[in-house]
């Protein structure tokens, strides 16, 4: 079973010619097929574990341990662990002028089944995955995420997500942006990945709207860059009639509960 294991993990970043610590311990297990939804405020500190887990270079981990498997996902290269099972859909994709989406899903592929896929394989599974997603054909002949929708960077996501199939898929506010449909769309491709119980899912989130459709088995409130609460479905129906508000003025922090729901 892969499992995802965070502890005690701090994070820096350099911001205004000074040091800020913006993960101040976080403890957290991810299991094969099991999701967690991870909800806070804008400034907590949930985008910043994302990049963290994937290796941003503008993020210093000072102290703690990342494993995957077993395995220090700190000690690897950013490739290293796309290879090993770690996906990150992105908040903000950026855009790769001058690489085609097609060419750029068979080079990650390759990358991380270690040898390319055979041509006529590989063009049936990609069609299969876009018109699931209602992406047109066409689409695989533009430029990686140049002049795309907001809808359109999130489809393509979860088209890699559903292409590479990795064993922890970290997604980072995947709703923002979406319209009801391109929500409901996504929110299709990152179940069908989920239904196949190989793959652990973060899913980061400011709102409990994309819960109505990726139903969580453990959420996790986020504030002053930790875990403060953990529980299960029923705690995104309470911060949705209660917002963050009292998590921000240091509200409830139950150091019990937090591991629990965390391990």
């Amino acid at each position: 079973m892969a499992t995802l294991e965070i502890r005690d993990l701090h994070v820096t970043v350099e911001a205004d010619n000074a040091t800020k610590e913006i993960l101040k311990g976080v403890d957290l297990t991810v299991k094969q097929g099991e999701t967690h939804a991870i909800m806070g405020p804008n400034g907590s500190g949930k985008s910043t574990l994302a990049y963290s887990l994937a290796g941003h270079p503008k993020y210093t981990i000072t102290s703690g341990t990342v494993l995957l498997d077993g395995e220090d996902v700190l000690a690897m290269s950013v490739d290293e662990r796309a290879r090993a099972g770690l996906f990150l859909a992105m908040q903000y994709p950026v855009e790769v002028p001058g690489v085609s989406v097609s060419n750029f899903l068979r080079t990650s592929a390759t990358a991380v089944r270690g040898e390319a896929p055979k041509l006529r394989t590989w063009v049936k599974e990609v069609k299969g995955a876009m018109e699931r997603l209602h992406m047109d054909a066409s689409f695989a002949e533009r430029n990686v995420n140049e002049g795309f929708s907001g809808g359109e960077k999130k489809r393509h996501e979860i088209l890699q997500l559903e292409l590479l199939k990795p064993k922890v898929a970290i997604l980072d506010e995947t709703d923002s942006g979406l319209d009801v449909d391109a929500l409901r769309i996504v929110s299709e491709g990152v179940n069908r990945v989920r239904e196949s119980g190989e793959v652990g899912t973060l899913l980061i989130t400011h709102y409990t709207r994309i819960l109505r459709y990726i139903k969580p088995d453990h959420v996790h409130v986020f504030a002053g860059g930790r875990i403060v609460e953990s529980g299960g479905p029923e705690l995104a129906d309470k911060l949705e009639n209660e917002g963050y508000e009292a998590y921000v003025k240091g509200g409830p922090v139950s150091g019990a509960n937090s591991k629990e729901g965390a391990a």
